[in-house]
């Protein structure tokens, strides 16, 4: 590969197939962000928080996805992935010690 080559370049019909494959990812979120956020959470404090978490997990993934869509080389997509890595974790232990606390706003 030459040095100034874009290791991801693609011709035309590449262009037009990636562009297709982030529309229908985006659809699919969209769906699934609707899907979650019409759901009964049967009315509880702790049905609505564990549904707000899945809304923000959701959200975050879609996020990650998106990145890695736009990840110029290899390297990128390794930062892009231990950063996400890092921001679920951390997500989870605190939705993990809301959910056992009782506290009432999701973090």
């Amino acid at each position: 590969m030459k040095e100034n080559e874009e290791p991801f370049a693609f011709g035309e019909m590449g262009k037009q197939a990636m562009e297709q494959a982030h529309q229908a990812v985006d659809t699919y979120f969209e769906t699934l962000k609707k899907t979650v956020s019409s759901s009964p959470s049967g009315g509880t404090e702790f049905g609505e928080k564990m549904k707000s978490y899945a809304e923000k997990n959701i959200a975050a993934t879609h996020e990650f996805v998106k990145q890695l869509g736009q990840a110029k080389d290899f390297q990128d997509i390794l930062r892009i992935q231990a950063e996400f890595t890092q921001t679920q974790l951390s997500a989870f232990w605190e939705q993990i010690m809301g959910a056992m606390s009782g506290k009432t706003t999701p973090g």
